[in-house]
């Protein structure tokens, strides 16, 4: 009973920390039910843009602020890490009651306040806005579609002139849901459900907010108006304006923000309230995805089944027939895997990086599967913002074990001692993190010189520094104790003292490189939605998708694996450890290329070098982790196959 205890608070400990709010509440889980005329707050979060990709705070900007102060929201660490910095704000609404009402007049614009606003203009900035955990959204004609944004911009620029109009004035239109009383409802989205009997039917009834839009104008207001109070009522507006009745940037200028509000009765109910943001565009290119690779499969499937039940065992059983003298003298006639059965388990170089790198791999891939697995099933709904991030962190700390245990087991089979497993674990530790920190510690350094919300604080840098010494340190120590104590992989074959001359290759190398595009073959169409969803700003929740081309992904890469291994072992070529690594580890190189395309093509509004520089950072990043799990998954094929092929070859 004490060690539950304690484990409990252990684990509430950690939870506290990872997520500061004032309970364990997660954003979006349960209904927020409003009475008629009750007040409730609009949120704001940081200004984005996907011209620099660098957040910025909402009150960065000469905004109204509210009567009683700006008080910043708790974060978890997904959040932060993010750059979100969602705070209060002015606008505020009377449930179920349409307004229209003034917010604030404020100073005379200066040379900084006008120069700063002009340039988040034309670096096509978003007021990002949340309203009861759901983001604003606005709609926008383009050549006849209507086309979904969140948030709204800061400013604009009208065709065939150079000056810019701000923002001033709001019109928003809540979308509420009322519920009958005396009903039995279930509510939910995914994270849990809730059930309302008629019992307490009355205390949850009220109004449920489904839905929150804006249309955003420019709007010159009178001088007089200034002298009016917070929130005393004004005359409604009709957008857009005529842009001689729109609001100006330039110097001395004072700008009057308004804003009003229409409440409108929907049917959609609460737990579908967010199908408007995710709903799925272009389903058939997903499963046009996955027949793609589907295809690849079957056509490596056909190779590797040839390989096996055509080659390998016709040799086999024609080797075992042989007496040993004729085993002999057919290794003497003979060329290819069966030469090199005194060889193929000889050490590789740069054996503790390779056991380093098997270990980390192992890491990210569970961590992958794990998280992708939690979101394809709905226990992470994007209501909760930055719990996939802090999910994922988490996962990865708890598999440091695992990381350890595989790292120390191979090291044990190749050097067949103990000696050097705590080398070994640190190293497995150290290896990935430290890159990761030291990349981000520099692309932190330029958000810092730009002052944008994207900077980690001072005290989540020294925490995550923390964590990784305090948690996935001590985890991959103890994963690694445990594989002193676990029994190394036996080889069936012993290894000749002398290594066994290789013949000359040339294009070892070429087969290496081309192996990888097959595994990019089944991916980039995913990677393409993802990539929109991290610099476009848009949603991506079809994890069932993601799932499904993480699952072929891993098998393309086993089985590309087992055919290069094959055909270098073919070639007299013995030295297929890092082979099998990077025959499918290659698929980075290709992912890495790719984002640098989409940069170029796709990104082309991507303005100025720090925001190339972050581009190109988080990419590398991404490109590291997968490199590393595509290879583990390539390797541990590999060795598994070359240990089942040789273990059949029975030789003194």
């Amino acid at each position: 009973m004490v060690e539950d205890w304690v484990f409990s608070a252990l684990i509430v400990a950690f939870l506290a920390f990872i997520t500061p709010c004032e309970s364990f509440y997660l954003p979006g889980s349960y209904m927020h039910t409003y009475q008629q005329g009750e007040v409730i707050g609009a949120k704001v979060n940081s200004l984005t843009s996907i011209e620099t990709e660098l957040p910025f705070s909402y009150y960065s900007l000469p905004y109204c602020r509210p009567q009683d102060g700006v008080k910043k929201s708790a974060e978890n660490l997904g959040e932060l890490l993010m750059g979100d910095q969602i705070d209060n704000s002015p606008y505020r609404f009377h449930v179920n009651v349409n307004e229209s009402l003034y917010l604030c007049t404020t100073n005379p614009l200066d040379e900084a306040d006008v120069k700063l606003l002009k340039q988040r203009s034309r670096d096509l900035y978003q007021v990002n806005m949340i309203l009861d955990n759901l983001p604003v959204r606005r709609f926008t004609e383009q050549n006849g579609m209507t086309i979904q944004w969140t948030g709204y911009p800061v400013g604009y620029i009208p065709e065939g002139t150079s000056d810019v109009y701000i923002i001033n004035h709001l019109k928003f239109k809540v979308l509420v849901h009322k519920y009958e009383q005396g009903k039995v409802k279930v509510v939910g989205t995914g994270e849990g459900m809730e059930f309302i009997s008629e019992a307490d039917s009355d205390a949850k009834s009220g109004y449920e907010i489904v839905g929150f839009e804006v249309v955003p104008c420019s709007v010159k207001r009178p001088e007089a108006m200034s002298k009016f109070n917070m929130y005393d009522k004004v005359d409604s507006v009709n957008c857009p304006v005529e842009l001689e009745k729109s609001q100006l940037v330039r110097e001395k200028e004072k700008i009057t923000f308004t804003y009003e509000v229409e409440f409108v009765n929907s049917d959609i109910r609460w737990p579908s309230r967010w199908d408007a943001y995710l709903k799925m565009e272009g389903s058939k290119i997903h499963w046009f995805s996955i027949m793609n690779s589907l295809m690849v499969i079957l056509f490596l499937a056909g190779i590797v089944f040839v390989i096996f039940l055509r080659t390998v065992r016709r040799d086999l059983t024609r080797y075992e027939e042989l007496d040993k003298e004729a085993q002999a003298q057919m290794n003497e006639e003979l060329s290819g895997w069966k030469l090199v059965v005194g060889d193929v388990f000889r050490e590789p170089t740069s054996s503790k990086l390779l056991c380093v790198m098997i270990g980390d791999g192992i890491q990210i891939l569970g961590m992958a599967i794990a998280t992708i697995f939690f979101a394809a099933f709905g226990f992470m709904s994007p209501a909760s913002r930055g719990m996939l991030l802090t999910g994922m962190i988490v996962l990865y700390m708890l598999l440091g074990i695992v990381a350890g245990y595989a790292a120390v087991r191979l090291w044990r089979t190749l050097k067949g001692t103990s000696e050097g497993w705590r080398s070994v674990s640190w190293s497995t530790a150290c290896f990935f993190p430290g890159i990761v920190f030291i990349v981000l510690t520099v692309l932190n350094f330029m958000l810092w010189t730009r002052n944008s919300t994207g900077a980690l604080p001072i005290s989540l840098f020294f925490g995550l520094l923390s964590l990784w010494f305090c948690v996935s340190v001590p985890l991959t120590l103890l994963g690694g104790f445990f594989g002193t104590r676990a029994e190394p992989i036996e080889f069936p074959v012993r290894t000749n003292q002398i290594p066994r001359e290789i013949p000359t290759k040339k294009y070892s190398l070429l087969f290496i490189l081309g192996a990888g595009t097959l595994p990019f073959g089944t991916l980039f169409i995913e990677l393409f939605f993802i990539l929109s969803s991290i610099w476009l700003g848009r949603f991506y929740y079809v994890f069932g998708f993601l799932l499904v081309v993480l699952l072929l992904l891993i098998v393309v890469c086993a089985e590309v694996s087992v055919v290069l291994t094959y055909m270098h072992l073919c070639a007299e070529d013995w030295r297929w450890w890092w082979k099998a690594f990077f025959a499918s580890g290659t698929v980075a190189l290709y992912v890495f290329l790719y984002s640098i395309n989409y940069l170029v093509f796709d990104l082309r509004s991507l303005s100025g070098p720090v925001s190339a520089m972050l581009y190109i950072g988080y990419s590398f990043i991404v490109s590291l982790a997968i490199m590393l799990a595509t290879g583990t998954v390539g390797f541990l094929t590999s060795f598994s196959f070359v240990h089942y092929l040789f273990s059949s070859v029975k030789i003194d």
